[in-house]
């Protein structure tokens, strides 16, 4: 029997790409999304059972439905690719206190939430996989994207941290970190009047996903997700500054 994975955030993006990675190696696939786009996975994800889900994983109800419908399946989860996340941006000072409330509840606390029920289940079996999308923007400060830059850098963090609890159980975690990709993430967090606003420069998501389930497969700690150039900007932020790493980054996030 095939296997079965968790794709949050699989409606589009790198989480669809993911998803279709992951079918690709004859994964069933639990697709979640926010959007009424999830309820189409299946026809996009041909050869495989698709179950889709749609909730708001914003909300801790959402994730309780969620797990809910993963034990509906009856099936144990081999791949948790925990990939849903939004951004917001703006200069601190104007945004929106109920926006950056909800992208932690969504980046952070739904991300803990999850893991929670996922590593029981694994552990259990002493079997799993599980992929944790993060970011570059873990590794810099990110002004005009304050608040979203510090939870990319606790998922980092927390992935890290779970990686070595998990060892024993025979459960492997591996972090994914995107650099700039091409898909709707910075129009949908008001950035289109900035550099990110572009995607003419940035990292293909078949290539992002492929780096991430291919680093989850070899049982990495983590992966840059992105062509060489983002690897040596993975480099550079890990060793220039913070003070120049935060002003290289207004550069490209602050509106024009």
């Amino acid at each position: 029997m095939a296997g079965l994975a968790l794709v949050t955030g699989a409606s589009s993006g790198i989480g669809f790409q993911i998803a279709k990675q992951l079918a690709g190696r004859g994964y069933d696939i639990v697709g979640v999304g926010t959007s009424d786009r999830v309820a189409g996975l299946g026809e996009r994800l041909p050869g495989v059972q698709v179950y889709p889900v749609r909730v708001d994983l914003s909300t801790e109800d959402g994730v309780a439905d969620l797990w809910r419908q993963v034990e509906e399946t009856g099936r144990p989860l081999d791949v948790a690719a925990l990939n849903a996340g939004v951004s917001l941006g703006g200069a601190f000072l104007d945004t929106d206190l109920e926006d950056e409330k909800k992208m932690i509840a969504l980046n952070i606390t739904s991300q803990v939430l999850l893991a929670k029920h996922v590593v029981r289940m694994m552990t259990a079996r002493r079997s799993g996989r599980i992929l944790i999308t993060s970011s570059m923007s873990a590794l810099t400060p990110t002004p005009y994207e304050s608040i979203y830059g510090p939870t990319r850098a606790f998922m980092l963090s927390f992935a890290q941290g779970l990686r070595e609890e998990m060892r024993e159980y025979g459960v492997t975690v591996t972090a994914l970190l995107p650099g700039a990709t091409a898909t709707e993430f910075h129009s949908r967090a008001g950035m289109g009047n900035t550099v990110f606003g572009s995607n003419d420069w940035k990292n293909d998501p078949e290539l992002v996903a492929r780096l991430g389930v291919d680093a989850l497969f070899a049982g990495k700690d983590h992966v840059i997700g992105g062509d060489r150039k983002t690897r040596l900007d993975a480099l550079r932020n890990r060793m220039l500054p913070d003070p120049i790493k935060a002003r290289r980054f207004a550069k490209a996030s602050k509106p024009r």
